[in-house]
């Protein structure tokens, strides 16, 4: 461990915010990261416990090997400290911004409520890595002379792409949008992850060899027919973003809008993209509600904020969770808990214990949110309507499974899908029942975390390189 008495010794700090006044009148990253000397004493406060949950199944998905790289950074060995880091996440940059660091609730710190600021030093160390020149391509010394296609260009894809890549296999990646990246391009806000995070892992995947093929749809564009005769293996990694149905009537109404098309368009809207023949969703000048609590919801709320909304309220049908958990009783695991987001902070009334019940109109367009109160089982009280003036409101309760365009609407029922309609394959081939077709991250698990995708893509790539070369020298 780094320092033996630094958990006693030294206070648990986090980077801070822009103040909210401040941050929401621009579309970049707000956060202000703790100085490198801060970092390292952060780094001493982990007591490398003899089990650390931190980066078991309890605490990080890819199993960052958290204790090692505190203690190279609190000895000053950032380059080894990086080199461990990769070592099991491709892409630090990207889960030391979003991720909600699981880790840091399975902290043995978090007993007392203090836990190491994990997820502030992998950013520190993913950042520090660029600054040293450190991410640099990987170029494989021989080539295996096998070709592999990936579909999607998310962080499953791009994990397994790279990985596949640095072993020597020539890779193709596919992917329906402009730019790589799935979600956290398209669905993730710039102020949460800036997006040259994202290109600058393109530009190096496209050294170690990985070919990206853009705006082009497999199963619509390119048929996987065709596709299948130019590959050894084709990895389907192309996520689960079919919207979970409300069930509500006045969803057809004007102004009421599933939560990812309006983050989408947003972030096309900041890459320059061109958004003129899409309907403009925008929140500048309007009253603003928003239904669910998770993440996607506090998405629509900042980006609401930053567009000039007059007001934003969030729905959510559970009860104000408690401001504690019980540490005897949940940890190690991710605690029910009373959390505020930064967007959340930024202004928005939230509104618990409130069911939806549709969407009033005039003329064709949206006036209010009708709600109710719920008990603690979900059920209406009577007598407990109420209404919220609303412009737009926006759909964010979650994604009911993948979509059942390209891939899956060409192969059919020849390709064997769950109960939920996510592509059947196990935890250690990825095999699908179709030829040469592997499946990873979301679209084979359901939506989940950016970690497990990176964990998906990384455990896929192992299992495919092992099936086509019959060993592996990279890592499960």
């Amino acid at each position: 461990m780094g320092k033996v008495t630094g958990f006693l010794e030294i206070e648990r700090h986090e980077r801070t915010y822009q103040p909210a006044a401040d941050r929401i009148r621009h579309f970049k990253e707000f956060s202000i990261p703790l100085p490198v000397p801060e970092v390292a004493r952060q780094a001493a406060r982990c007591m490398d416990c003899g089990v650390p949950y931190c980066h078991g199944p309890t605490g990080c998905p890819v199993h960052n090997q958290i204790p090692d790289w505190n203690d190279l950074v609190y000895n000053g060995k950032w380059e080894e400290a990086i080199r461990d880091l990769h070592s099991t996440n491709n892409f630090p940059e990207f889960t030391g911004r979003i991720c909600p660091a699981p880790c840091e609730e399975a902290c043995t710190l978090n007993l007392e409520d203090v836990p190491v600021s994990i997820k502030n030093i992998e950013q520190a160390l993913a950042d520090k890595a660029y600054e040293l020149g450190l991410i640099t391509p990987q170029i494989p010394d021989e080539k295996t002379g096998k070709k592999i296609a990936i579909i999607g260009a998310g962080p499953a894809g791009m994990a397994a792409a790279q990985q596949l890549a640095r072993v020597g296999h020539d890779v193709h990646v596919y992917e329906r949008y402009a730019h790589a990246g799935g979600l956290l391009r398209y669905g993730i806000p710039d102020f949460k992850m800036e997006k040259h995070y994202i290109d600058r892992r393109v530009e190096q995947m496209e050294g170690e060899g990985v070919t990206f093929h853009f705006n082009t749809e497999i199963g619509t564009n390119l048929s996987y027919a065709d596709m299948q005769e130019g590959y050894d293996a084709i990895l389907h990694t192309g996520g689960a973003e079919t919207p979970r149905d409300p069930g509500l009537e006045g969803l057809d109404l004007d102004g009421v809008h599933y939560a990812m098309p309006y983050l989408v368009q947003q972030n096309k809207r900041i890459g320059g993209e061109d958004v003129s023949n899409e309907e403009e969703i925008w929140a500048g000048g309007k009253h603003i509600v928003v239904v669910g609590g998770g993440d996607t919801a506090s998405d629509c709320v900042g980006t609401a904020f930053r567009q000039g909304a007059l007001s934003v309220t969030q729905l959510d049908i559970r009860p104000v969770p408690p401001k504690m958990e019980d540490k005897m009783t949940v940890w190690p695991y991710w605690p029910t808990k009373f959390r505020t987001s930064s967007s959340q902070a930024e202004g928005a009334e939230r509104e618990f214990q409130a069911a939806t019940l549709g969407f009033v109109e005039e003329d064709g367009q949206i006036t209010h949110v009708k709600c109710v109160r719920v008990n603690e089982k979900r059920e209406p009280i009577a007598g407990e309507e109420f209404f919220l003036k609303a412009d737009l409101a926006f759909i964010a309760i979650g994604f009911s499974g993948p979509s059942e365009e390209g891939v899956q609407a060409e192969l059919g029922d020849a390709l064997a899908r769950d109960a939920r309609r996510n592509i059947v394959a196990d935890e250690k081939t990825y095999k699908t029942n179709v030829d040469k077709l592997y499946a990873a991250g979301d679209i084979r698990r359901g939506q989940s975390l950016v970690v497990w995708a990176i964990r998906e893509g990384r455990q896929a790539a192992h299992a495919i390189d092992k099936n086509l070369m019959g060993s592996t020298v990279l890592p499960r």
